[in-house]
Protein backbone atom coordinates (compact mmCIF):
# COMPACT_ATOMS: atom_id res chain seq x y z
CA UNK A 1 0.00 0.00 0.00
CA UNK A 2 1.46 3.11 -1.14
CA UNK A 3 0.62 6.73 0.20
CA UNK A 4 -1.27 8.81 -2.45
CA UNK A 5 -0.30 12.25 -3.78
CA UNK A 6 -3.12 13.89 -1.97
CA UNK A 7 -2.11 11.63 1.19
CA UNK A 8 1.36 13.15 0.76
CA UNK A 9 0.38 16.37 0.10
CA UNK A 10 -1.29 16.31 3.42
CA UNK A 11 1.58 15.28 5.06
CA UNK A 12 4.04 18.08 3.75
CA UNK A 13 1.28 20.45 4.69
CA UNK A 14 1.37 19.18 8.38
CA UNK A 15 5.48 18.75 8.55
CA UNK A 16 5.18 22.74 7.46
CA UNK A 17 2.48 23.44 10.57
CA UNK A 18 4.50 21.30 12.85
CA UNK A 19 7.49 23.91 12.37
CA UNK A 20 5.52 26.35 14.08
CA UNK A 21 2.75 24.45 16.76
CA UNK A 22 3.69 20.91 18.78
CA UNK A 23 0.75 19.41 17.47
CA UNK A 24 -1.38 19.36 14.48
CA UNK A 25 -5.21 17.73 14.75
CA UNK A 26 -6.87 16.94 11.31
CA UNK A 27 -10.61 15.87 10.78
CA UNK A 28 -11.26 12.49 9.59
CA UNK A 29 -11.53 13.32 5.79
CA UNK A 30 -10.90 10.34 3.32
CA UNK A 31 -7.79 11.51 2.86
CA UNK A 32 -6.85 11.06 6.65
CA UNK A 33 -8.67 8.23 6.66
CA UNK A 34 -5.93 7.27 3.89
CA UNK A 35 -3.46 8.15 6.46
CA UNK A 36 -4.48 6.03 8.68
CA UNK A 37 -4.70 2.91 6.93
CA UNK A 38 -1.65 3.25 5.83
CA UNK A 39 -0.18 3.76 9.15
CA UNK A 40 -1.79 0.58 10.39
CA UNK A 41 -0.68 -1.22 7.08
CA UNK A 42 2.94 -0.28 8.51
CA UNK A 43 2.36 -1.25 11.96
CA UNK A 44 2.82 2.76 13.07
CA UNK A 45 0.31 3.00 16.26
CA UNK A 46 -1.50 6.08 16.61
CA UNK A 47 -2.65 5.03 20.14
CA UNK A 48 -4.42 8.27 21.77
CA UNK A 49 -3.71 10.54 18.45
CA UNK A 50 -6.60 9.05 17.20
CA UNK A 51 -10.03 9.61 17.85
CA UNK A 52 -13.35 8.92 16.32
CA UNK A 53 -13.25 12.26 14.29
CA UNK A 54 -10.03 13.32 14.34
CA UNK A 55 -6.10 12.45 14.02
CA UNK A 56 -3.28 14.16 15.70
CA UNK A 57 -0.08 14.76 14.62
CA UNK A 58 3.33 15.90 15.95
CA UNK A 59 6.74 15.68 15.16
CA UNK A 60 7.26 12.33 16.53
CA UNK A 61 4.33 10.12 14.30
CA UNK A 62 5.81 12.40 11.12
CA UNK A 63 9.41 11.51 11.92
CA UNK A 64 7.98 7.42 11.70
CA UNK A 65 6.10 8.08 8.91
CA UNK A 66 9.73 9.38 7.40
CA UNK A 67 11.17 6.24 8.63
CA UNK A 68 8.84 3.67 7.44
CA UNK A 69 9.06 5.72 3.74
CA UNK A 70 12.85 5.51 3.62
CA UNK A 71 12.70 1.71 4.43
CA UNK A 72 10.10 1.17 1.68
CA UNK A 73 12.40 3.02 -0.67
CA UNK A 74 10.02 5.95 -1.28
CA UNK A 75 10.64 9.25 -1.16
CA UNK A 76 10.69 11.14 2.46
CA UNK A 77 7.64 13.54 2.78
CA UNK A 78 9.23 16.54 2.56
CA UNK A 79 10.05 15.81 -1.20
CA UNK A 80 7.60 16.90 -3.80
CA UNK A 81 7.22 14.09 -6.51
CA UNK A 82 5.06 17.00 -8.19
CA UNK A 83 7.17 18.55 -11.85
CA UNK A 84 9.85 16.39 -11.31
CA UNK A 85 10.98 13.89 -14.51
CA UNK A 86 10.99 10.37 -14.40
CA UNK A 87 14.73 10.41 -14.21
CA UNK A 88 14.38 13.21 -10.82
CA UNK A 89 11.83 11.12 -9.27
CA UNK A 90 14.04 7.83 -9.52
CA UNK A 91 16.43 9.84 -7.29
CA UNK A 92 14.27 10.43 -4.14
CA UNK A 93 13.24 6.48 -4.16
CA UNK A 94 11.14 3.68 -6.66
CA UNK A 95 8.18 5.50 -6.42
CA UNK A 96 6.75 6.89 -9.44
CA UNK A 97 4.49 9.32 -9.81
CA UNK A 98 3.41 9.95 -13.57
CA UNK A 99 0.23 11.93 -12.89
CA UNK A 100 2.08 14.41 -11.45
CA UNK A 101 5.62 13.82 -13.03
CA UNK A 102 7.36 16.50 -15.94
CA UNK A 103 6.15 15.34 -19.13
CA UNK A 104 9.06 14.26 -21.06
CA UNK A 105 7.86 16.87 -24.34
CA UNK A 106 7.29 19.68 -21.55
CA UNK A 107 10.25 21.85 -22.70
CA UNK A 108 10.62 20.35 -26.00
CA UNK A 109 9.74 21.73 -29.14
CA UNK A 110 10.60 21.20 -32.89
CA UNK A 111 12.82 24.04 -34.54
CA UNK A 112 13.92 24.34 -38.40
CA UNK A 113 17.12 25.76 -38.23
CA UNK A 114 19.87 26.02 -41.37
CA UNK A 115 21.64 22.54 -41.68
CA UNK A 116 24.40 22.03 -40.01
CA UNK A 117 27.19 19.66 -40.73
CA UNK A 118 27.05 16.48 -42.91
CA UNK A 119 25.80 13.24 -41.22
CA UNK A 120 27.15 10.03 -42.41
CA UNK A 121 24.31 8.21 -44.25
CA UNK A 122 21.64 10.85 -43.94
CA UNK A 123 20.75 12.73 -47.38
CA UNK A 124 21.81 16.31 -47.14
CA UNK A 125 18.98 18.81 -47.01
CA UNK A 126 18.99 23.11 -46.61
CA UNK A 127 17.37 23.06 -43.35
CA UNK A 128 17.07 20.56 -40.04
CA UNK A 129 14.53 19.74 -38.19
CA UNK A 130 15.60 19.21 -34.17
CA UNK A 131 13.50 17.77 -31.87
CA UNK A 132 15.20 20.45 -29.14
CA UNK A 133 14.25 21.91 -24.89
CA UNK A 134 13.71 25.34 -25.64
CA UNK A 135 15.68 26.39 -23.11
CA UNK A 136 18.83 25.55 -25.12
CA UNK A 137 17.74 28.30 -27.58
CA UNK A 138 20.22 31.07 -27.22
CA UNK A 139 17.17 33.45 -27.70
CA UNK A 140 19.36 36.99 -28.68
CA UNK A 141 20.86 35.06 -31.49
CA UNK A 142 17.43 35.18 -33.79
CA UNK A 143 15.73 38.21 -34.75
CA UNK A 144 11.71 36.45 -35.09
CA UNK A 145 10.35 33.70 -34.34
CA UNK A 146 8.02 32.47 -36.73
CA UNK A 147 5.81 29.73 -35.64
CA UNK A 148 3.57 27.56 -38.10
CA UNK A 149 0.74 25.94 -37.05
CA UNK A 150 0.30 23.00 -39.35
CA UNK A 151 2.88 20.30 -38.92
CA UNK A 152 3.02 19.38 -42.95
CA UNK A 153 3.53 23.40 -43.80
CA UNK A 154 6.28 23.51 -41.25
CA UNK A 155 8.63 20.80 -42.42
CA UNK A 156 7.87 22.61 -45.86
CA UNK A 157 8.54 25.60 -44.63
CA UNK A 158 11.43 28.21 -46.30
CA UNK A 159 11.99 31.33 -44.27
CA UNK A 160 13.69 33.05 -47.20
CA UNK A 161 11.06 34.43 -48.61
CA UNK A 162 10.56 38.35 -49.11
CA UNK A 163 8.02 38.65 -46.51
CA UNK A 164 10.79 37.95 -44.07
CA UNK A 165 13.85 39.44 -45.88
CA UNK A 166 14.17 42.28 -42.69
CA UNK A 167 14.99 39.19 -40.13
CA UNK A 168 17.94 37.44 -41.73
CA UNK A 169 17.86 34.86 -38.93
CA UNK A 170 14.66 33.57 -38.23
CA UNK A 171 13.68 31.27 -35.90
CA UNK A 172 11.05 28.46 -36.91
CA UNK A 173 9.18 26.66 -34.67
CA UNK A 174 6.34 24.20 -34.84
CA UNK A 175 3.34 25.89 -32.77
CA UNK A 176 2.86 22.36 -31.76
CA UNK A 177 0.30 19.97 -30.85
CA UNK A 178 -0.48 17.53 -27.59
CA UNK A 179 3.38 16.34 -28.53
CA UNK A 180 4.89 20.02 -28.47
CA UNK A 181 2.13 22.60 -27.79
CA UNK A 182 3.65 22.87 -24.00
CA UNK A 183 7.14 23.85 -24.87
CA UNK A 184 6.12 26.15 -27.92
CA UNK A 185 3.61 27.88 -25.72
CA UNK A 186 7.01 28.47 -23.49
CA UNK A 187 8.81 29.13 -26.26
CA UNK A 188 6.38 32.13 -27.52
CA UNK A 189 6.37 33.57 -23.70
CA UNK A 190 10.22 33.62 -23.32
CA UNK A 191 10.73 35.36 -27.25
CA UNK A 192 7.84 38.08 -26.26
CA UNK A 193 9.82 39.48 -23.13
CA UNK A 194 12.44 39.84 -26.06
CA UNK A 195 10.03 42.58 -27.19
CA UNK A 196 10.86 41.11 -30.67
CA UNK A 197 8.72 40.31 -33.63
CA UNK A 198 6.84 37.14 -33.63
CA UNK A 199 5.24 35.83 -37.11
CA UNK A 200 2.32 33.25 -37.15
CA UNK A 201 1.85 31.42 -40.01
CA UNK A 202 -1.62 29.31 -40.24
CA UNK A 203 -4.93 28.31 -41.67
CA UNK A 204 -7.06 31.59 -42.30
CA UNK A 205 -9.61 30.65 -40.33
CA UNK A 206 -11.23 31.37 -37.53
CA UNK A 207 -9.59 29.39 -35.02
CA UNK A 208 -6.34 29.45 -36.52
CA UNK A 209 -6.73 33.64 -36.66
CA UNK A 210 -8.28 33.15 -32.59
CA UNK A 211 -5.05 31.54 -31.61
CA UNK A 212 -2.83 34.01 -33.48
CA UNK A 213 -4.77 36.80 -31.31
CA UNK A 214 -4.41 34.99 -28.48
CA UNK A 215 -0.82 34.36 -28.70
CA UNK A 216 2.34 36.62 -28.59
CA UNK A 217 2.08 36.92 -32.37
CA UNK A 218 2.66 40.70 -34.13
CA UNK A 219 1.94 39.50 -37.65
CA UNK A 220 -0.31 37.07 -39.49
CA UNK A 221 1.46 35.80 -42.38
CA UNK A 222 -0.47 35.32 -45.00
CA UNK A 223 -1.49 35.86 -48.71
CA UNK A 224 -2.68 39.50 -50.26
CA UNK A 225 -6.34 40.29 -48.98
CA UNK A 226 -7.43 40.36 -52.97
CA UNK A 227 -5.94 36.48 -53.85
CA UNK A 228 -7.05 35.85 -50.64
CA UNK A 229 -10.52 37.03 -51.20
CA UNK A 230 -10.45 35.47 -54.99
CA UNK A 231 -9.67 31.97 -53.64
CA UNK A 232 -11.40 31.52 -49.71
CA UNK A 233 -13.87 28.96 -49.68
CA UNK A 234 -16.57 27.94 -47.26
CA UNK A 235 -15.48 25.00 -47.18
CA UNK A 236 -11.96 25.80 -45.09
CA UNK A 237 -14.30 27.57 -41.96
CA UNK A 238 -15.63 24.62 -40.38
CA UNK A 239 -19.10 25.52 -38.65
CA UNK A 240 -17.79 24.18 -35.50
CA UNK A 241 -15.52 26.96 -35.07
CA UNK A 242 -18.17 29.87 -34.39
CA UNK A 243 -17.11 29.96 -31.19
CA UNK A 244 -13.86 31.39 -32.68
CA UNK A 245 -15.60 33.79 -34.68
CA UNK A 246 -17.21 35.50 -31.78
CA UNK A 247 -13.44 36.88 -31.02
CA UNK A 248 -12.58 38.04 -34.10
CA UNK A 249 -15.96 40.09 -34.18
CA UNK A 250 -14.60 41.93 -30.96
CA UNK A 251 -11.58 42.25 -32.57
CA UNK A 252 -12.89 43.78 -36.22
CA UNK A 253 -14.88 46.32 -33.91
CA UNK A 254 -11.75 46.95 -32.18
CA UNK A 255 -9.46 47.61 -34.76
CA UNK A 256 -9.17 51.76 -36.05
CA UNK A 257 -9.95 52.60 -39.17
CA UNK A 258 -6.99 52.25 -41.67
CA UNK A 259 -5.82 49.26 -40.15
CA UNK A 260 -5.52 46.04 -42.59
CA UNK A 261 -6.63 43.59 -40.25
CA UNK A 262 -10.26 44.27 -40.60
CA UNK A 263 -10.46 43.34 -44.11
CA UNK A 264 -9.31 40.31 -44.02
CA UNK A 265 -11.74 39.47 -41.10
CA UNK A 266 -14.82 40.55 -42.58
CA UNK A 267 -13.80 37.26 -45.04
CA UNK A 268 -14.32 35.39 -42.19
CA UNK A 269 -16.79 36.55 -40.33
CA UNK A 270 -19.10 38.25 -42.35
CA UNK A 271 -18.45 36.15 -46.14
CA UNK A 272 -18.11 33.06 -44.15
CA UNK A 273 -15.07 31.70 -45.89
CA UNK A 274 -11.66 30.85 -45.37
CA UNK A 275 -8.48 28.99 -46.25
CA UNK A 276 -6.22 26.41 -45.02
CA UNK A 277 -2.62 26.91 -45.10
CA UNK A 278 -1.51 23.94 -47.84
CA UNK A 279 -3.78 26.42 -50.13
CA UNK A 280 -1.96 29.14 -49.79
CA UNK A 281 -0.24 29.49 -53.50
CA UNK A 282 0.99 32.92 -53.80
CA UNK A 283 3.60 35.10 -52.02
CA UNK A 284 2.85 35.33 -48.32
CA UNK A 285 2.89 38.95 -46.75
CA UNK A 286 2.71 39.88 -43.11
CA UNK A 287 -0.21 41.28 -41.65
CA UNK A 288 -0.01 43.14 -38.23
CA UNK A 289 -2.00 41.86 -35.31
CA UNK A 290 -1.35 45.12 -33.07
Amino acid sequence: MSLSPRARNLLRDVAQSLRREPRIEKRRTPVVGEVVAWCAAHDIELGACLTHARLRFDRDLLAQVDDTLAALGEPGISIELRGLTSAEQARHGTREEKSVRESPREHRVLASLPAGAPRTGIAARARDVLDIDWRDISLETFDVLVQVENLDSFYAFEPGIPALSHWPCPLVAYRGDKHYGGGSAKLAEAWAATGKPQVYAGDFDAEGVRIALGSQATHLLLPPLEWLQAHATAGHLPAGQMNAQAVLRRCFAARPAGHPLPAYLSILVEEQRGLKQQWFDHDLILVPLG
